[in-house]
């Protein structure tokens, strides 16, 4: 895995990528950009569409199970980073209308 560190690059990022950007933490391994931090390296998502089938299989499929927030939190972490993350996956979860109460049915 080699960094990517090109300095000419870090002026055309807009602010949300740059931060990380200079601090080293994406690396290019064939072809595939990730985000490193201290525990993790994870792909680097820039694709909407990809992000949002991503925040969908942590969140809302089957397999997923309809985690909490915690809990798809720390299933996205494992995966994937994009600028925002946080935010983009709390959204989906707390989005979610809870169930509402059945009606009471008389039956005279």
């Amino acid at each position: 895995m080699k960094d990517c560190k090109d300095p000419s690059l870090s002026s055309k990022l807009d602010e949300t990528w740059k931060k990380a950007y200079d601090e080293g933490r994406f690396h290019l391994l064939d072809g595939i950009l990730y985000h490193r931090t201290k525990h993790t390296c994870v792909m680097a998502l820039t694709d909407r569409t990809l992000i949002n089938t991503i925040l969908h299989e942590c969140h809302d499929s089957v397999a997923a199970g309809h985690l909490s927030e915690d809990r798809t939190l720390e299933r996205v972490k494992t995966c994937s980073w994009w600028p925002n993350w946080k935010k983009d996956t709390a959204k989906p979860v707390t989005d979610v209308k809870k169930p509402t109460e059945p009606q009471e049915r008389n039956l005279e």
